[in-house]
């Protein structure tokens, strides 16, 4: 298995980043080609006390490395990638993993 995770530094209006994460984002990406499984989790607290370092998590897992970069080259990848600069740009840090 191999992962796109996403990871979301805090927004100023979380409510519109929400409103266009589940509404636009999420919908443009889960339509991404060899995508299996999309996994977004929402941080509400850190073990170490205070405000977690992020807000917002997205894994997106595919059966292996060649089908994420095929994912990642298709028009849906590109529409995914395009809408995400559009609004979290400055916010988003992606990373690519596989299975240990």
């Amino acid at each position: 298995m191999a992962k796109l995770v996403a990871l979301y530094k805090h927004p100023e209006d979380e409510k519109a980043f929400d409103e266009h994460y589940f509404n636009v984002h999420g919908p443009i990406t889960a339509k991404i080609p060899g995508l299996r499984e999309m996994k977004v989790t929402k941080f509400t607290n850190s073990v170490m006390g205070g405000k977690p370092p992020y807000y917002l998590m997205c894994e997106m897992i595919y059966d292996d490395a060649e089908a994420l970069k095929n994912g990642m080259r298709s028009e849906e990848g590109k529409a995914s990638g395009k809408d995400l600069m559009s609004f979290a740009g400055d916010l988003v840090t992606l990373i690519i993993g596989e299975d240990a």
